[in-house]
């Protein structure tokens, strides 16, 4: 279920890969990023099509825009949807793992200030 404030912003990807030797064919892809804008500084969430090519593991989310990131999911639970924080997210070789509305995302709460549509934000 998306959230209802219309506007998107745009997501930077600042470094969201792992520590890479100069020149090595990159372990994750990131495509499709963006993030909901927020009129206010409670939260919002960002998403995402993550792409390895090596297995992988996303251990955890930060960006200077938020004072907490975290990666969640949205699941049905009987009639009740339920939002969570995950501690770890597998990212298969070569599977496209889908960060999207009413799924996986990630949370940010606590924003710094309000994200206004086409911002652009710092994701590690």
């Amino acid at each position: 279920m998306p959230f209802p404030l219309p506007l998107r912003a745009h997501l930077v990807l600042s470094a969201l890969f792992l520590a890479l030797p100069a020149l090595a064919q990159p372990r994750l892809q990131v495509d499709g990023a963006w993030v909901r804008s927020s009129p206010s500084p409670t939260g919002t969430a960002a998403y995402m099509r993550l792409t390895a090519t090596e297995p992988l593991t996303l251990v955890g989310v930060s960006t200077p825009a938020a004072g907490v990131a975290e990666v969640h999911e949205m699941k049905l639970d009987g009639d009740v949807m339920r939002m969570r924080a995950l501690d770890t997210l597998p990212l298969p070789v070569g599977q496209v793992v889908e960060l999207k509305p009413g799924g996986l995302h990630l949370m940010l709460m606590d924003l710094k200030a309000p994200l206004a549509d086409k911002s652009t934000v710092p994701l590690t």
